[in-house]
C-alpha cells in the first residue's frame, strides 16, 4: 500500500485519478546498498512495545526460550498480583488494632453505619464511642438527621464492610484496606503501561506498598484513601484510552511498499475515533472521586486537560499539520461529554439515599425555608440539595479553627507535620527504662521514599520541560492536581494526610528516576541516543553502577518502612525506641 498525499486524497474523493507518491530518499538509497540506522518507527512512537528481558538473562538462568516466553506473559499479571498479595497481607494483618475510633473514624464509622442502614446520616450522641467499642449490639442508630460536610460515596463504601463484619474496628476498616490493596495492584499495572516495563511497574507498586502514609490510610476508616483509589482508577482508565486511541490512529494510517507506517495529514486531522469506553469509565471514576470528597473536582479539571493534550500529541505524531485545530474539531466535545456530564450524574446518583428519604438534613428545605424565588421550576429535592451543598461550601472555606496537627501544604512533601491518629501509654513495660511503652498510629509517609521523591519531582519536571516526555507530564499532572489546589486554602485547617491522593504519583516519579539510574539495556536499538551500544565498556560500567545505586535506594526505603512499622500499626515499643523514631521535633 502506497502512502497518499492529502492533495491526492482530495482528488480521489472527488473521483479524479491520481498518481503514486514518489519514493522517499531512503527508499531510493536502498537500491545502492544503503542501510539506514535503526530508529523508532512511527508505529512504535504511537504505540511503544513493552520491553522484554534479553536472551542472555534466560541463558544465564538456564531457561529455555519457550519457557521464557511463557514467564514473560505470566509476569504481566503475575508480578503485580504477587506485589498486591504482599501489600494485602501487610494491610490486613491485625486490622482491628487499635480497638478504638482513631482520629476522624469517630465521624465516618458512625455516619457510614447510619447511611448503610437508613440512607442518611444520623445525629449521634457525643458520648456514644465507648458504648460502640464495648457492645455495638446495644447501639441504636439515631433517627434525627446529622449535619455532614462530605458527599456519601466514601461512607457507603465503609458501610459495606460494616454490614459484612459488623459495627467493629475491623468492620469499618475492611473496605478501605481492600481498596488500599487494590490500588497497589492498579499502580503496578499503570506503571507497567506507562513505562512499558513489567519490572518498573512492579517497582512502582512495591514503593506504594511500603509507603507509610498509604499504609496507615489503608488501615483507617477515613475518606482520603477512597478518594485516592478512584483518582488512580481514573488515571489508569485514561492511560488505557490513550493507547486505544493511538492504536486506532495507527491502524488508519497508510503503509508504504516496504511495510513501514507513514504519517498522513488527512487521516491525522479527520479520523473520528468513535466511542471511547475507557474515557467514559474515567468519567465514572472521577464522579465517584468527586462524590467522596470535593477536591475530586480539581482532579477532573487536571485530568481533562491532560487527556486532551494527549489527543493533540497523538494527532501530531500521526502527521497532523494543525493538531490543536483537529482536536478542537474532532475530540474536544466527545472528551467533554465523556467526562464532565458523567461525573456530575454520578455525583447526583450518589445522593440517592438522601433523595428518597424525607428525613435527611436539609431534605425538606425547598418546601419550608426555600419556598418561592426564581428556581421553583426545579425539583424540590434538587433545590434542597443545592442549598445543602452551598452550606457545606461555606463551612469548608471558613474552617480556620486551629488544630494541633494542622500543617501547611508547603511542608507536606518533606513530611513537616504528620498527624497522630492514636496514642496510648502502656505501663509495666519491662523493656523500657521508664517502665512505660508507647503505642502510636502516626500518619506519616516513609521518610526516605518521600525525601527521594523531592529529587524525583525535580527530575520529572526537567524531563517534561526539556525532553518533552509525556510520561513525566502525566506524573506531574497527577501530583499537581492533588496537591496544588490546597495552596489556595492555606488559611483553612488542613492536614498532611490529604496528600495520600497523590502518593501513587510520587511513587511513579521515584520509579521514573530509578529507571533513569538503571539506564537502558546495552544494545537496545532505540536507546542508542544514550551512547550505550552492545559491547560498549563505558555503557556496561554505567549500567552496573546505576543498578547498584538503584538497588541500595530501594532497599533503604524498604528498611525505612520496616523501621517505622511500630508507629504505623500502634505496636507497643519502649518509650526510648519511640523517641528514636521521632527524627524531627515536629513529628511529636
Amino acid at each position: 500500500m502506497t502512502s497518499t498525499a492529502p492533495e491526492a486524497r482530495q482528488g480521489q474523493d472527488a473521483g479524479e485519478p491520481h498518481g503514486e507518491e514518489p519514493a522517499s530518499w531512503p527508499q531510493r538509497m536502498r537500491r545502492f546498498g544503503h542501510s539506514p540506522r535503526p530508529g523508532i518507527g512511527l508505529r512504535e512512537r504511537l504505540v511503544p512495545p513493552y520491553t522484554r528481558p534479553g536472551a542472555q538473562l534466560w541463558a544465564v538462568l538456564g531457561i529455555s526460550p519457550p519457557l521464557a516466553a511463557r514467564l514473560v506473559r505470566w509476569s504481566a499479571w503475575g508480578g503485580p498480583l504477587l506485589v498486591a498479595l504482599v501489600a494485602g497481607v501487610l494491610r490486613f494483618w491485625n486490622l482491628g488494632s487499635p480497638h478504638a475510633l482513631i482520629f476522624d473514624e469517630t465521624y465516618y464509622a458512625k455516619d457510614s453505619w447510619a447511611l448503610i442502614n437508613q440512607g442518611y446520616e444520623g445525629d449521634w450522641p457525643k458520648d456514644i464511642d465507648k458504648l460502640i467499642l464495648a457492645d455495638p449490639s446495644k447501639v441504636h442508630i439515631p433517627v434525627d438527621p446529622g449535619y455532614v460536610v462530605h458527599p456519601p460515596v466514601g461512607k457507603w463504601i465503609i458501610g459495606i464492610g460494616e454490614q459484612i463484619f459488623g459495627f467493629t474496628p475491623f468492620g469499618w476498616r475492611f473496605m478501605v484496606a481492600v481498596l488500599g490493596t487494590l490500588s497497589v495492584l492498579m499502580l503496578c499495572r499503570i506503571g507497567r503501561r506507562l513505562f512499558r516495563s513489567t519490572f518498573l511497574g512492579c517497582l512502582a507498586g512495591t514503593l506504594l506498598a511500603v509507603d507509610g502514609l498509604h499504609f496507615v490510610m489503608s488501615r483507617a476508616a477515613l475518606l482520603d484513601l477512597v478518594l485516592m483509589f478512584f483518582v488512580l482508577a481514573a488515571f489508569g482508565a485514561l492511560l488505557i484510552d490513550r493507547d486505544w486511541a493511538r492504536r486506532r490512529l495507527a491502524a488508519a494510517l497508510p503503509v508504504d511498499e516496504e511495510g513501514v507506517l507513514r504519517p498522513d495529514a488527512w487521516v491525522a486531522e479527520n479520523l473520528r475515533l468513535g466511542l471511547r469506553p475507557w474515557r467514559l469509565a474515567a468519567g465514572l471514576m472521577l464522579g465517584l472521586a468527586f462524590a467522596t470528597k470535593w477536591n475530586g473536582l480539581y482532579i477532573l479539571v487536571g485530568f481533562g486537560l491532560m487527556t486532551v493534550l494527549w489527543d493533540v500529541g497523538a494527532r501530531r505524531t500521526a502527521g497532523a499539520v494543525r493538531p490543536y485545530a483537529a482536536v478542537l474539531k474532532r475530540d474536544l466535545l466527545p472528551a467533554f461529554v465523556s467526562t464532565v456530564p458523567v461525573t456530575i450524574l454520578t455525583y447526583l446518583a450518589s445522593w440517592t439515599g438522601w433523595i428518597v428519604t424525607d428525613k435527611g438534613y436539609y431534605r425538606n428545605w425547598a418546601q419550608t425555608d426555600g419556598r418561592g424565588g426564581a428556581w421553583t421550576w426545579l425539583p424540590d429535592w434538587l433545590r434542597s440539595l443545592w442549598h445543602y451543598e452551598y452550606q457545606v461550601y461555606e463551612f469548608h472555606v471558613n474552617l480556620t479553627s486551629g488544630h494541633t496537627y494542622q500543617s501547611n501544604p508547603w511542608s507536606w512533601i518533606v513530611l513537616g507535620r504528620p498527624v497522630s491518629y492514636f496514642w496510648a501509654e502502656q505501663p509495666g513495660c519491662a523493656a523500657s527504662e521508664t517502665g512505660k511503652c508507647s503505642r502510636e498510629v502516626l500518619a506519616i509517609g516513609t521518610p526516605l521514599l518521600w525525601w527521594a521523591a523531592c529529587f524525583a519531582l525535580v527530575y520529572v519536571l526537567w524531563r517534561w520541560f526539556f525532553r518533552r516526555d509525556w510520561r513525566a507530564g502525566a506524573i506531574a499532572c497527577g501530583v499537581a492536581a492533588g496537591w496544588l489546589p490546597w495552596f489556595f486554602y492555606q488559611e483553612r485547617t488542613i492536614f498532611l494526610f490529604y496528600a495520600v491522593v497523590f502518593v501513587p504519583f510520587l511513587c511513579l516519579a521515584v520509579t521514573m528516576m530509578i529507571g533513569a539510574m538503571l539506564g537502558p539495556a546495552a544494545g537496545a536499538g532505540a536507546k542508542q541516543e544514550l551512547g550505550l551500544v552492545s559491547g560498549d565498556p563505558s555503557g556496561e560500567r554505567r549500567r552496573t553502577l546505576g543498578t547498584i545505586a538503584a538497588g541500595v535506594l530501594v532497599l533503604l526505603i524498604i528498611w525505612n518502612f520496616i523501621y517505622f512499622w511500630p508507629i504505623y500499626t500502634g505496636t507497643p515499643i519502649p518509650d526510648g525506641s519511640w523517641r528514636d523514631r521521632m527524627w524531627l521535633d515536629t513529628w511529636i
